[in-house]
């Protein structure tokens, strides 16, 4: 019998051009999808949470599939475990409702960015993003209480051709943790636009490092309308951290 399969997994967006499968060139799940078809014996097409690009890291991107499969989610996600390369780790697999939808059902995100200030070991170069100057704590906390809330965030989202219907998003928590020189930005939402994420940790950067005030970023949020000192960071520092659904 068809079910509908639910999983979780992660990845190294630095192996990858983003989450989506494409033409030309190699995505997450491109890999997935064959790894499935391999267990299942026929072409199996999943659906995930929504898309990441290309150097975007992920621990619990959610996707979903129709598959006929009747030996328990535990030995689904480790079949796939087997068959899948060392960059992409699912890491559990469970029956859905038939009407689940790992995209239109979500109802909120969460992503942290990773920041280095200073030198970064050879190793941790893909995964965060490193500053020379010295940040400001109290102006990017100053900031954040600002950004809080239901806003339009179009000037914070970068664009990307798609007819966008409301810009409107609640921006649930937008925190900073420091450890020595290393910094984790945190940000949850009800929904991101297209570079919201990435555009929102450039403003409390440019923030923390005395490029812009506080106050400039008021009248950018009151405006709607972005401007050139708003940068929007690189990819690699960025995680997808968690999907939310509706609980049950």
């Amino acid at each position: 019998m068809t079910m509908r399969w639910k999983c979780i997994c992660s990845y190294d967006g630095s192996s990858f051009h983003g989450w989506q499968s494409q033409a030309n060139a190699r995505g997450v799940q491109d890999e997935i999808e064959e790894g499935l078809a391999s267990i299942l014996k026929k072409p199996v097409r999943i659906h995930g949470s929504g898309r990441t690009d290309t150097g975007v890291h992920a621990l619990g991107q959610v996707f979903h599939f129709d598959a006929d499969w009747r030996h328990g989610g535990g030995r689904l996600a480790a079949a796939l475990r087997r068959r899948l390369p060392t960059s992409i780790l699912v890491k559990s697999a469970v029956v859905a409702s038939p009407g689940f939808h790992a995209r239109f059902d979500a109802v909120g995100k969460r992503y942290h960015y990773r920041i280095v200030v200073g030198a970064v070991e050879p190793h941790e170069v893909a995964t965060c993003l490193a500053v020379r100057a010295p940040l400001s704590l109290d102006l990017m906390e100053e900031t954040a209480r600002m950004l809080l809330g239901r806003h339009d965030f179009a000037a914070f989202s970068a664009g990307n051709g798609d007819v966008i219907e409301d810009t409107t998003k609640d921006l649930r928590l937008l925190r900073m943790t420091r450890r020595g020189r290393r910094m984790k930005i945190t940000l949850e939402a009800s929904g991101f636009l297209y570079h919201m994420a990435r555009s929102l940790v450039g403003v409390l950067l440019s923030v923390g490092m005395k490029r812009l005030d506080p106050d400039d970023v008021r009248r950018v949020l009151e405006s709607g309308n972005r401007i050139p000192k708003i940068e929007t960071t690189p990819a690699r520092g960025l995680f997808l951290e968690k999907v939310f659904y509706p609980r049950k």
